[in-house]
């Protein structure tokens, strides 16, 4: 699932400082801003390092201040927080619809040679490591994990922060496939339909309906969870559901359930090329800020076994008792 990520790195020095900000530092952040929140794209293209003007020229330098715009708006505050990895003054700053770190390093004569802005996140979120609540398995019958584990080769979400220990999951046959004839319309998954079901008591507290579902091979670029459940539990883990069928959610914000209770049906929606189940678990309900947990089942039979407090991998078919 994508971050909003603007990426310009070059010539980062190598040096040390403490966590008060320089006086060189807050005035070219301070001109950043001002040229950045009245479009004067040249006085932007003027505060970079003869290396960074020739890594993004003017036109760049534009189209960069656009898209910035366009999707985040205005500066209205910004605050220094700290120094991150020695080099960059980072800077939370609110922009008119979102909320992004900028991150900024300058050379020995006050350019700047390196720019990166990111969502912001609180560096004192809670931890999480893991469920502490008893989960059972999100659905009904036998299901294959298709994602998941500790590994790349095992599970492709570890290498982001929110997801690294979720899980892509399908029902197959015993031949392995995940459709019943030549897999080109969403009701020829197996899992397309299937009810989803809430793994532990907990609160709704983020119900998206609505979303299509995709023509299976099709990707949603636009929202990329597609039609999503987040469920709090009392041990504030919260439970990530995402790609439910279009119109198909029967819980509301707000909603306590309990386990086993309904939450809507397996879809195709969002960044999805075929119908199946994302779950994860997450230290707060803010994907951009979130950093994932491990899932550990309390008793679940996999590949036909009964296995206790268990977390499956990749390969594995896993159903309830």
């Amino acid at each position: 699932m994508k971050n909003l990520n603007f990426i310009i790195l070059f010539l980062i020095p190598l040096l040390s400082f403490g966590q008060t900000e320089k006086e060189t530092y807050k005035r070219i952040s301070a001109e950043f801003e001002e040229y950045y929140n009245s479009n004067d794209y040249q006085k932007v293209f003027d505060l970079f390092s003869t290396d960074m003007k020739s890594f993004l020229p003017i036109e760049k330098t534009t189209d960069f201040v656009n898209g910035l715009k366009t999707q985040a708006g205005k500066i209205k505050k910004r605050e220094f927080v700290k120094y991150e990895k020695g080099t960059y003054a980072s800077y939370k700053t609110n922009f008119e619809r979102a909320l992004f770190s900028i991150n900024l390093s300058l050379d020995k004569n006050s350019k700047i040679n390196g720019l990166f802005v990111k969502p912001f996140k609180e560096s004192n979120l809670p931890k999480l490591e893991r469920n502490t609540t008893e989960l059972i398995l999100p659905f009904k019958e036998e299901w294959t994990v298709f994602w998941g584990g500790n590994t790349k080769e095992l599970n492709y979400h570890v290498e982001n922060k929110a997801q690294k220990n979720a899980f892509d999951i399908v029902i197959t046959d015993k031949n392995g496939k995940s459709f019943k004839t030549d897999g080109k319309t969403n009701e020829d998954y197996y899992a397309f339909g299937k009810e989803l079901i809430a793994p532990c008591d907990a609160e709704v507290v983020l119900s998206v309906d609505g979303v299509k579902d995709n023509i299976p091979g099709e990707l949603n670029p636009i929202y990329v969870p597609g039609n999503t459940v987040i469920l709090k539990t009392e041990n504030d883990e919260f439970l990530f559901f995402a790609h439910f069928k279009q119109n198909s959610i029967v819980v509301k914000q707000g909603q306590i359930v309990k386990q086993g209770e309904l939450l809507g049906l397996c879809g195709n929606s969002g960044n999805s090329s075929e119908a199946h189940l994302h779950f994860h678990i997450q230290n707060v309900e803010d994907m951009n800020k979130a950093t994932g947990a491990k899932s550990y089942f309390s008793e679940i039979f996999v590949d036909g076994q009964l296995k206790k407090d268990y977390s499956p991998i990749k390969g594995e078919k896993v159903k309830n008792e």
